[in-house]
């Protein structure tokens, strides 16, 4: 099997996933993992998907552009390189909320990455559309064992108050199904 990550983008509108996902049962391949939102009007989608050793990434990028092109839909497909796709845990959430200024995400992920934390999610909201509203930041991380829970948040306590936002740092709660 090959692995590819398959991204697409347009104005929100039915349709989108099952055009893609249609075209995909097609060409005999599997959706392994998908991400999709709306960001102020444009859906955005990631699926992770395998695919039959035949099937070749620019004639798949083609047939699923062809899928959406009625749709106003751009679709790009990357090959994954690697045995199989790897799944990472998110151990600890961070969540920063207030008013919106520049910087929040800037400073809250450039602390992540100067340890070595991985971020295995994120989402941010603007709330209202007047200037200075309400920013939300949910951020699901990959805390290394070699790092100090009580100092990330140590840490993360200093630069919300150098950005004037409210923060919260806390282990992941699993949800059983």
């Amino acid at each position: 099997m090959r692995h590819y990550a398959v991204t697409a983008l347009g104005a929100d509108q039915p349709g989108i996933v099952a055009a893609l996902t249609g075209e995909l049962f097609r060409q005999g391949g599997n959706l392994e993992d998908v991400s999709s939102t709306v960001l102020r009007g444009q859906f955005v989608v990631m699926l992770m998907v395998s695919m039959p050793p035949n099937v070749e990434a620019e004639s798949f990028e083609g047939s699923l552009a062809g899928a959406v092109q009625p749709l106003g839909v751009t679709v790009t497909v990357r090959q994954v390189r690697g045995d199989a796709p790897t799944r990472v845990a998110s151990t600890h959430v961070v969540v920063a909320y207030g008013s919106d200024r520049p910087g929040i995400v800037a400073a809250v992920t450039g602390l992540m990455a100067e340890r070595g934390i991985g971020i295995t999610d994120l989402s941010c909201r603007l709330a209202g559309e007047d200037p200075g509203g309400f920013y939300v930041m949910v951020a699901e991380v990959d805390l290394p064992e070699t790092v100090d829970p009580e100092d990330i948040a140590r840490e993360l306590a200093r630069s919300a108050d150098d950005l004037g936002v409210d923060l919260t740092f806390r282990p992941v709660e699993v949800d059983r199904l």
